[in-house]
């Protein structure tokens, strides 16, 4: 590896913890049931919030209650990948790096 490949290195994982820390910041909400759960996870994938409806909290039909909020995860974890993958696509100018994304 020749000094600027070196130096090439250093400023690509200074611009990814910048990244890192602006996606910690970035704020995505996933929803399941017309809004009935809403997840709010950072761009890291950290669960910051969760929020229920009282009107699908059935006792008698815990199942359905668990279905909608294991969308709205779902959810909320694709829209944090798509946001990190556009964030590294800017990063990179579009270079497909073997490990990320």
């Amino acid at each position: 590896m020749n000094f600027d490949q070196v130096k090439q290195a250093r400023e690509l994982k200074s611009k990814m913890d910048k990244i890192q820390k602006e996606m910690d910041k970035t704020l995505v909400e996933g929803e399941a049931g017309k809004g009935a759960v809403k997840i709010t996870m950072t761009g890291q994938m950290k669960v910051k919030s969760v929020k229920i409806d009282p009107s699908v909290i059935d006792p008698k039909n815990e199942k359905k209650l668990e279905e909608l909020v294991q969308k709205a995860i779902t959810d909320a974890i694709e829209k944090s990948q798509k946001e990190a993958a556009k964030q590294l696509k800017e990063l990179t100018g579009g270079l497909k790096i073997p490990g990320l994304f």
